[in-house]
């Protein structure tokens, strides 16, 4: 497939055969030169089907091989994505960012597959071995409740209120279905693959924990090597789609987000600091730019607000919480505020952050950026949220902490709402 991609690129057939899957909607090219693009789509699909089957013999039989499960799955979907972007390029008239990224991905599908034979050979595994994972018994109706357990729907959807809340501020009107669906489904695959991913990693620590040790990971239900290798998966799947039907710049955001997310929330921050939930904060903010880049293909000064109110946000959202599980959180070793400085300090600093928050949603109107529906809907949630901070900081009793947690939830979904549906009545200020 990519020596006969490279014969084609390096020849004046490449824009013989314009369309996909066929030229121009004919089953026979209309000129000879065509039917070199035809050969080179017949062997794609060919190859893609024997691809298909060998993912298929890897989930079964390399269940708990983390390397060998996660390589096949991300060669299977950098073989498609390669497809996919030269469909793009076809059908587009070849734009140089596709043509780039179409080099970039044939790069990472040589090294995928590379590695993959590397590591197969290394795991050195007898057919008795392979026999054995793939005679495991599998439950269908529940792995798929706990693959969409990995993703944490519950704070997808959150994220998605603000990436759509991004996209209607950006336009003031609302998408078209086709961008909604689009920005959506990518962002969904890349707050829920870094979810899974997330998991994977704390899957010691999880173990552990009361509120995480029946997770799929620690609980058994699902091995370590499918919650890494369906991660994975879906911030490859999240990427393309992004860079395909929606911009790249999009795209690149949010794989800025799960880089940030994984790498330096999750690997670096999250057991060292106990300013983790602060700096990684930054990672949660990053939807409702994916949104707003959807839309313009750029970002400014509001976008900036956007994320700012996402970060001040985080940290008494996620600070009730470490306050209601304090013990689970030492006991897990995670450096969370109210284990490393005590329970007065954080409710000290959530109610500090809360005021903070609540002035910069403000911000919004006092710039312009922002009519009276949203000033009035931005007050009346700011003063419970506030209600809320300084309850913990008086009373401190795990009520109180559940209440914050919970209810400052709504307040991140409303504010979203309420500032959407500011920009779609663009009411005067």
């Amino acid at each position: 497939a990519l020596v006969s991609g490279v014969i084609l690129a390096n020849s004046a057939a490449a824009g013989a055969c314009p369309g996909w899957p066929l030229c121009e909607g004919g089953l026979i090219p209309a000129t000879p030169a065509g039917w070199l693009p035809v050969v080179h789509r017949l062997v794609v699909g060919l190859i893609a089907i024997f691809i298909l089957w060998f993912n298929r013999l890897a989930w079964r039989t390399q269940r708990t091989q983390r390397a060998i499960l996660t390589s096949s799955t991300l060669f299977m979907l950098l073989f498609f994505a390669q497809s996919f972007v030269g469909a793009l390029k076809a059908t587009r008239d070849f734009p140089l960012h596709m043509l780039a990224l179409h080099e970039a991905t044939a790069a990472a599908l040589i090294a995928v597959g590379a590695l993959m034979v590397l590591f197969t050979g290394a795991a050195n595994l007898t057919n008795d071995q392979e026999q054995a994972a793939s005679a495991l018994p599998v439950d269908s109706r529940q792995r798929t409740k706990d693959f969409l357990a990995l993703t944490k729907p519950i704070v997808v959807i959150l994220l998605l209120f603000t990436t759509f809340g991004g996209m209607v501020i950006a336009g003031g009107a609302m998408p078209s279905a086709s961008l909604l669906f689009w920005t959506l489904l990518g962002g969904g695959l890349a707050a829920g693959g870094s979810s899974a991913i997330n998991q994977y990693i704390d899957r010691d620590l999880d173990g552990k924990m009361n509120r995480t040790a029946k997770r799929p990971i620690p609980a058994g239900r699902l091995t370590s090597a499918e919650g890494l290798a369906f991660g994975s998966g879906a911030l490859v799947i999240a990427f393309y789609l992004l860079a395909g039907f929606v911009n790249m710049f999009a795209a690149l955001l949010s794989l800025a987000g799960m880089v940030y997310y994984v790498v330096l929330y999750s690997l670096f921050l999250k057991n060292r600091n106990e300013q983790n939930i602060v700096i990684g904060g930054g990672a949660g903010a990053i939807p409702p730019l994916v949104g707003w880049a959807a839309v313009t293909g750029s970002l400014d000064i509001t976008a900036g607000f956007l994320f700012l109110i996402i970060f001040l946000w985080t940290p008494p959202h996620f600070w009730a919480l470490a306050l209601l599980r304090k013990d689970d959180y030492a006991r897990g070793g995670v450096p969370m505020m109210p284990v490393i400085r005590g329970e007065h300090a954080t409710q000290v600093q959530m109610f500090a952050y809360t005021l903070v928050l609540v002035a910069a949603s403000l911000l919004l109107w006092v710039l312009g950026e922002a009519g009276m529906v949203y000033l009035i809907g931005a007050v009346i949630l700011g003063a419970y949220l506030i209600m809320l901070a300084w309850q913990v900081l008086k009373s401190g009793r795990n009520k109180t902490y559940y209440r914050m947690y919970r209810h400052s939830n709504y307040y991140l979904l409303l504010l979203f709402v309420v500032l959407a549906a500011d920009a779609l009545v663009k009411y005067p200020l």
